[in-house]
This record gives C-alpha cells, structure tokens and sequence, in this order.
C-alpha cells in the first residue's frame, strides 16, 4: 500500500512536471494568449484531464511556471553576483545587473517574466513573486556594502525596492528595442550610475 501512494505521488509529480515544462516551452515562443490548453496537454502528453487535475485554469499553470523561470533567473543572478569572493558590493551588483540584462535575450525571460507575466497573474501577486526571489539577494548586498562604508546607511527594505523597479524597467526598455546592444550599453551606464551613487 505505501508503494503504491509512493507511485501515484510520483506519477502525480511527473505529470505535474511535464506541465510546466510544455508550459514553459510554449509561453516563451508564443506568449500566455498565443498557447491553448490542447496545445499544452500534446506537447506535456498528458490528458486535458490531467492538466484540470492540477490546474483549475492555464492561468494557474502559468503562475507555477512562471515561479520555476523566476526561481531560474534568481539563481542565474545569484551565481553571478558570487564572482570571487573578493568584489565589493557594488562590483557585485553591477555585475548580476550585467547577468540581468543579458538574460534579457531569453524569451523565458523576456516574454514569461517582462511582457506576461504582470498581466496574467495581476501585479500585486507578480511582485509577490519577484520580490519572493531576488528581494533577499539585493537587500543582502545592500546590508554588506553598508557595513563595509561603500553604500550610504540607509533604509535597507524601500532602497531594495527602487533597485528592483530601477532593474526591471531597464530590463523592459532592452527588450523593447530595436537594438539592444546599445539599449543594454545605454541602461548599464544609466544604472551604474544610480549603484555608484548609493
């Protein structure tokens, strides 16, 4: 009996992974309202019923595979802004914003967390999830820099959430370029300028 609970739990967790991966595959070619639910059940190999199993809706398929492309976009910043170990903060926050910008070219990117998601999942629970992710990481930085005398002592929780607002609409203004090589040169020099400022 507890192998057979083990396996339906484990069917259920593949089924569930197969959806948000064939979501996540077609979200980010065709944006949330070019994808219908029989495209994403072929491309899962799934049932309809499977997915209605797991989701109420494709809104709800949506907001857990925008949380595993948040969760991966976080970690990908996180990985960057660990460099050596010797940078000081504001190096270091320059650098993941570099990471920032250039994961920007990924249409999980561009097209789940820029362009659909605040319209899908509403903004308050889209900044839920943002904040749920990176807030920590840039509030962390923000702690070090300040104890170390290189950021100004200031109110740690309000600075973080211009950083990330500051972060996000010039990612969105990348992404909407017609070139954005000169659109990331332009936005890395703009913001640099706000870390150095800090």
């Amino acid at each position: 009996m507890n192998v057979s609970r083990r396996t339906q739990a484990d069917r259920s967790a593949s089924t569930r992974a197969a959806l948000i991966e064939a979501g996540r595959r077609l979200f980010a070619e065709h944006g949330f309202a070019g994808v219908g639910t029989e495209a994403i059940v072929a491309e899962a190999q799934v049932s309809r019923g499977a997915l209605y199993h797991h989701y109420a809706d494709k809104t709800a398929l949506f907001d857990d595979v925008f949380q595993v492309v948040e969760r991966d976009a976080a970690q990908r910043l996180a990985e960057s802004a660990a460099g050596n170990g010797d940078d000081d903060a504001r190096t270091v926050m320059k650098r993941a914003l570099d990471e920032w910008f250039e994961a920007c070219d990924d249409p999980e990117v561009y097209r789940i967390l820029l362009i659909d998601a605040p319209s899908v999942l509403g903004w308050s629970r889209f900044r839920e999830l943002c904040l749920h992710h990176v807030l920590g990481l840039i509030e962390s930085l923000l702690e070090v820099g300040m104890a170390a005398g290189k950021f100004t002592r200031q109110p740690v929780r309000p600075l973080a959430h211009v950083l990330i607002a500051a972060a996000d609409e010039a990612a969105l203004y990348i992404v909407g370029s017609d070139d954005r090589v000169t659109a990331k040169a332009e936005m890395r020099a703009v913001v640099g300028r706000l870390f150095d400022a800090l």
